[in-house]
């Protein structure tokens, strides 16, 4: 049995006159009849009476009349599935984040996605650092990341869509609190609260490349493994920390955050991705961060 006896079975019955169902099909008469016919034979029943003057359904004919229309159906719904699968309207995307340095970027994109496409489904991977979901993405295991630059792994491209400065976080009853702008040699004598050494965080690289260009190295006693945490120990008075504006939003008591003095230090964030991922959906995914997430043009003080 084939779809096409099917299509021509239901024209019919539909119609009940094979001129008409022909010409719905866009199909001479005569194959068409042959068609219906065939059918029957496979059946071993007969699906209408026809006479010169009209054509009804027999009663096997309205027993198959319902499933038929099933089947079509549903071939039409998986066809159609497929085709907007194909174009990436449908499919399932896996995207990596860290922390609280995506607080505003990753609300962002996943509601302009659900508004858009409604039937992408994205699976959202929480990381400790922004390197890890690179890695990820790298291997194969996310499709998309929300990373920071710079991104040197093989296959992996990025698209930088914020620039985040570095800034300094202090409880609000430190000495240097009441400054505007902090220059950066004015934390030498400073205790530090920062991300773990040797985790590949790039927020703790940018502090030992700050502080080493302001003279000194920074004294790190105690180590956190969020900026949530980070943040808590120095509203508690344990130190103080270099940190990114975004965030900013973690606001608790006893808790400041100022400016570094001079040009600072910034941070690119980007969506990584491998370049030989085929999924459309993935592709679809990037047309609309582009509108959600436009790549910023570059900032100065």
């Amino acid at each position: 049995m084939e779809f096409r006896h099917l299509n021509a079975f239901l024209a019919v019955a539909e119609e009940l006159h094979f001129g008409r169902a022909a010409k719905r099909l866009q199909m001479a008469q005569p194959p068409l009849s042959q068609q219906i016919r065939q059918l029957e034979r496979e059946l071993g029943v007969a699906l209408f009476e026809r006479n010169t003057r009209s054509v009804r359904l027999t009663s096997a004919g309205e027993a198959f009349l319902s499933p038929v229309r099933t089947v079509l159906d549903d071939i039409d719904l998986a066809t159609r599935a497929a085709k907007a699968a194909g174009r990436g309207e449908f499919g399932r995307v896996t995207v990596g984040f860290a922390g609280a340095s995506s607080h505003e970027s990753l609300p962002l994109l996943t509601r302009a996605v659900r508004a858009a496409h409604p039937g992408l489904e994205l699976v959202m991977r929480g990381q400790t650092y922004a390197n890890v979901a690179l890695d990820r993405v790298a291997d194969g295991s996310l499709d998309l990341g929300f990373v920071r630059l710079p991104v040197t792994q093989p296959g992996v491209r990025a698209r930088v869509i914020d620039e985040e400065e570095l800034i300094c976080a202090l409880p609000s009853d430190h000495r240097l609190a009441g400054y505007d702008r902090i220059p950066i040699e004015e934390l030498a004598a400073e205790l530090f609260v920062s991300f773990p050494a040797n985790a590949g965080s790039t927020v703790r690289e940018a502090t030992v490349r700050a502080c080493t260009e302001g003279g000194f190295t920074p004294k790190v006693v105690q180590e956190a493994p969020d900026s949530y945490t980070i943040l808590a120990l120095v509203a508690a008075g344990v130190g103080v920390t270099l940190t990114l504006t975004s965030c900013q939003h973690i606001q608790q008591t006893g808790l400041v955050y100022r400016r570094l003095a001079g040009k600072g230090m910034r941070l690119q964030a980007a969506l990584a991705w491998r370049a030989d991922n085929p999924s459309a959906a993935l592709r679809t995914v990037l047309a609309v961060a582009q509108e959600a997430l436009p790549t910023p043009a570059p900032s100065g003080d």
